[in-house]
């Protein structure tokens, strides 16, 4: 029996032909629906990704936490998350991404609903974040896997940066849900104060429910390969054949040769995995610690810091946009020259961001904007450069690949390092952190300026 179980989340079988004319309109309307689906799914990971950032102030104030202690517990998603997408990216390459991804959600919703039970216990809470994180690497590889299915090489970087909006859509909006959530909860009070205890578990538990909700959905759009419903692979459809070095992009790759042959010696994976650590540490750097140090050194009211924390993923919308289509129409498909422009800027924007003086909530705020609308771009590019590196049959792995350096390397500096350089050097440590990854970053993505497919490794 737990075999059959197992059976489903293996790639969908080939079935019957479609008649030619009815190919293209099928086609149409099945590529809306697969980037509709992976789109809203991923937003969805975010929703129960996300939570814990606006938690850190309660637990620092009625819990009694250290900065260091949050950033510890966060740590814990950060590590997991980054070998999940490295090792669940390797399974999603060999799995059918309707189960993969909606089993993934509903663990993570699920471990949400328990998380708050548990608030005060570093331990306990780093476990439970450890193994939420293990469920979200479930989220990116399925998503890598369709995209690349159902869209061809040349429409890839605008493709990747209308997707890769679920970032920013589910990060930003899970802040005004959960404000709205805790005002629904003071109405139904009658006007009574809410408690700590109950503002912090509201945080987790609305989130979550809709998480839960949307995994069942996946479960009813999402589907696996074009040849699966009767239709012909993306490249014959649009006559668009990448050299990715393989002679059959439809024959599933076993894990030794994926792994060895087409990304650990991969030298321009590698750079650009590397230079994800730097970016990660910038993108989580800011997001992340933006309630604490808004609230902690700016002054900043802990409802007007969310909708900060709003505006910081808003902005990535455009800016993402901005980037993939710069990638695609103005640099002939290579992503590291958009990525080294954006970076530039980005420390522009961290530097103005640390040097405003307190209390100038504007300045902050546009300092914010700016930051997510460029940062995300990188963040975005990097994954399309991994999938334009490797066969459309280890994309997954290639983009779990680059989500290992930057979770495990990047966002634990970014949680972690940032925590501990904050409580000892104070904020002024903490943010000559995050400049330096700035010009780390920069000097990589010089390193692969040149950098498309794998002819040109």
């Amino acid at each position: 029996m737990f075999s059959r179980l197992l059976d489903i989340y293996k790639p969908a079988a080939f079935t019957e032909p479609l008649p030619p004319g009815k190919i293209p309109p099928a086609y149409r309307r099945m590529r809306w629906q697969m980037m509709g689906g992976v789109f809203a799914g991923y937003a969805f990971f975010y929703f129960v990704r996300n939570t814990f950032s606006l938690a850190k102030p309660y637990l620092i104030k009625d819990y009694g936490m250290s900065k260091g202690d949050v950033g510890l517990i966060a740590t814990a998603l950060a590590i997991s998350y980054g070998m999940s997408k490295f090792i669940m990216g390797s399974v999603s390459d060999r799995s059918n991404p309707r189960y993969f991804m909606a089993t993934g959600l509903l663990l993570s919703g699920l471990i949400n609903l328990i998380f708050p039970s548990f608030a005060g216990s570093v331990a306990m809470m780093f476990v439970l974040w450890f193994a939420n994180g293990w469920a979200q690497g479930m989220g990116w590889p399925p998503c890598a896997r369709t995209l690349t299915h159902w869209f061809s090489d040349h429409e890839r970087g605008t493709i990747f940066a209308a997707w890769n909006l679920a970032h920013n859509v589910g990060g930003g909006l899970v802040a005004p849900i959960v404000n709205g959530a805790l005002a629904l909860a003071a109405v139904l009070a009658a006007g009574a104060a809410l408690s700590a205890g109950l503002t912090f578990h509201i945080i987790f538990y609305v989130p979550a429910l809709l998480a839960i909700a949307m995994s069942v959905l996946l479960l009813v759009f999402l589907r696996d390969t074009p040849q699966s419903c009767g239709l012909p692979s993306i490249e014959d459809f649009k006559n668009d054949h990448p050299d990715t070095g393989v002679e059959d992009p439809e024959r599933e790759l076993t894990t030794r040769e994926i792994l060895f042959k087409f990304v650990l010696t991969n030298k321009p994976l590698w750079i650009i995995a590397i230079a994800n650590v730097f970016v990660y540490v910038v993108r989580y750097g800011v997001l992340n610690w933006a309630p604490t140090y808004l609230t902690a050194a700016k002054a900043c009211p802990p409802d007007t810091s969310r909708w900060m924390f709003f505006l910081y993923e808003v902005a990535g919308i455009p800016g993402t946009l901005l980037a993939g289509w710069v990638s695609d129409k103005l640099f002939g498909g290579r992503r590291s020259p958009v990525s080294f422009i954006f970076m530039v800027l980005v420390t522009i924007s961290v530097w103005i961001y640390w040097k405003n003086p307190a209390g100038n909530f504007m300045v902050d705020a546009m300092a914010l904007f700016a930051i997510g609308f460029l940062i995300y771009g990188p963040v975005m590019l990097i994954g399309v450069s991994a999938v334009d590196l490797a066969p459309k049959k280890a994309a997954g792995t290639a983009a779990g690949f680059t989500g290992f350096f930057g979770y495990v390397f990047g966002a634990v500096i970014a949680e972690l390092g940032m925590g501990r350089t904050v409580d000892r050097w104070g904020w002024d440590g903490g943010f000559t952190l995050l400049l330096a990854a700035c010009f780390i970053s920069m000097a990589l993505f010089a390193a692969t300026w040149k950098v498309h497919h794998k002819a040109d490794r």
